[in-house]
């Protein structure tokens, strides 16, 4: 058994860890940081290129972060799309200091400029996505929203999804067209990259965190197991950031922090149907989510997406169109994880709000295990609600990343479900962990810049720290949903800085 001791230890080695070790690495160089990481490359579950929506969630076109209201004459709530266009704009900065900075590749290797659009049928959604557009447009975030329920319009926005369309069907869409492609997977790669060139950074693959106690002095002893020999290792740290997606909870429990009580996990699982015949992919160049069925889960939201697929270790680049998610009923917590992972996760302090979860939400589980048995003919079909020439023949079915959704306990109801992402940090300072799913990997910037925040407060107060942060993210402790003039100055920049316009 070895022993070591260092400052920082990231678990998991995706979009959270690669982004939480850059950025105490540019605050702070003498910072020893160890990151570790059960598979045998970087970004390989939920942050890998397929396995992630790779949208650049901004709230332009997803339509579930602006519900409807069953009573038409309300007004269309745009609070959590504003909240999500302004996360995503903190992104968007720190990727383009990344850039000026030589840290992260030319912008094109990892994000690319694709139209956001929703598209909708039926008179009653149409009415929808009008009053959604108007409240939207209202705001300096959404000032250069479009919307058109004119045909000919949307032949030229969306060709594919228009033609051989019902002439006599009721359609509109709306767009931004500095929407995003990211590729999640390229930004993690290259981001350990650059920290593997540093000394006191050290990647340790094929290694799984088993356990992790707190000693007296507030420090972690983690035991570590090396994935190919089984030697243990004990790794000592002041501070340790659970980054391993559907993996974080278990960890979580084992930490016995008093705020990890009564938190519990709803797997879901994910497919996409893909083509990558060049003549198809041509005939459309958008993101473009619909209306979610009833009762499918928030993530389940069916959008036709132009990806721009590049392999971070070949280099090898291609575009696609990728449609779904497909939601499915699993256990697994990891794509590469078990079978037992939501079994073992059941404890004394989470049955209640997992069984009354369960319970209150038989219906979303109904839903998953139908879809988990659908054909890739029924597939196909959901497809053709979008682009109604869709051929058996020239799609596939792959699988998408593991999805944990969070369940904690809740006065009123006993548990409740909810689909957002959070961060779990102990009262001392010293642990920090992340759970749930999307918008995830898009608002990364903003929720690691939280961790900072409630994890090395004391730090972050120093002018040192305080003008660095300030450097890589303009925005910092300042308002873009409030501040206009800083929005448009900021938003010029990146889109600029990142290729997103002509």
């Amino acid at each position: 058994m070895q022993n070591q001791t260092v400052e920082i230890l990231l678990i998991g080695a995706g979009a959270m860890s690669t982004c939480l070790g850059t950025l105490l690495n540019q605050l702070d160089p003498t910072l020893r940081i160890t990151m570790v990481e059960r598979l045998d490359q970087v970004a390989r579950e939920s942050t890998d290129t397929l396995n992630n929506a790779g949208t650049g969630h901004a709230g332009f076109c997803e339509l579930n972060y602006t519900p409807a209201s069953n009573n038409p004459d309300d007004d269309i709530d745009t609070s959590k799309a504003l909240e999500i266009n302004a996360a995503f704009e903190v992104s968007l900065q720190l990727w383009s200091y990344l850039v000026e900075t030589h840290v992260l590749p030319e912008p094109s290797q990892f994000i690319n400029s694709v139209p956001h659009q929703s598209f909708v049928w039926g008179e009653d959604n149409v009415t929808f996505l009008r009053k959604r557009y108007e409240a939207l447009k209202q705001h300096h975030l959404f000032k250069d929203i479009e919307f058109s329920d004119d045909p000919e319009i949307l032949r030229q926005w969306i060709p594919l999804i228009m033609h051989n369309r019902d002439p006599q069907e009721k359609v509109a869409a709306t767009r931004v067209t500095y929407g995003t492609d990211v590729n999640f997977g390229q930004i993690a790669y290259s981001m350990t990259e650059h920290l593997i060139q540093q000394d006191t950074f050290d990647l340790k693959l094929n290694t799984h965190v088993d356990d992790l106690t707190q000693k007296d002095d507030g420090t972690w002893d983690v035991k570590m197991i090396d994935c190919k020999d089984g030697s243990i290792q004990t790794l000592n740290t002041k501070f340790v950031f659970l980054g391993v997606g559907g993996g974080a909870l278990p960890l979580l429990q084992k930490s016995d922090i008093p705020e990890a009580d009564g938190y519990a996990g709803f797997p879901v699982s994910g497919q996409w149907l893909i083509c990558d015949k060049p003549e198809i992919v041509a005939q459309h160049h958008a993101k473009v989510y619909g209306k979610a069925e009833v009762g499918a889960p928030p993530m389940s939201v069916p959008h036709l997406d132009t990806r721009v697929i590049r392999d971070p270790r070949s280099g090898e680049t291609k575009e696609a169109l990728l449609f779904g998610p497909f939601a499915g009923f699993t256990t697994k917590f990891l794509k590469y994880g078990s079978k037992l992972d939501l079994i073992k996760s059941t404890s004394l302090d989470n049955i209640k709000p997992m069984t009354m979860v369960g319970l209150r939400n038989m219906d979303l589980t109904r839903y998953l295990l139908s879809e988990s048995l659908q054909s890739h003919s029924d597939r196909v079909d959901s497809l053709r609600k979008y682009f109604p020439d869709a051929k058996e023949e020239d799609w596939e079915l792959a699988s998408a990343g593991q999805r944990v959704q969070i369940i904690k306990k809740c006065d009123e109801k006993g548990g409740k479900l909810e689909f957002g992402t959070e961060v779990v940090t102990s009262a001392d300072g010293t642990l920090a962990a992340l759970l749930g799913a999307s918008p995830g990997a898009s608002i990364t910037a903003k929720i690691m810049i939280e961790v900072l925040e409630k994890c090395f407060t004391e730090r972050l107060q120093n002018e040192g720290w305080h003008t660095k942060i300030k450097a890589m993210v303009p925005s910092y402790q300042e308002s873009l949903i409030e501040n206009e003039p800083l929005l448009v100055r900021i938003r010029k920049h990146t889109l600029s800085t990142l290729k997103l316009v002509s």
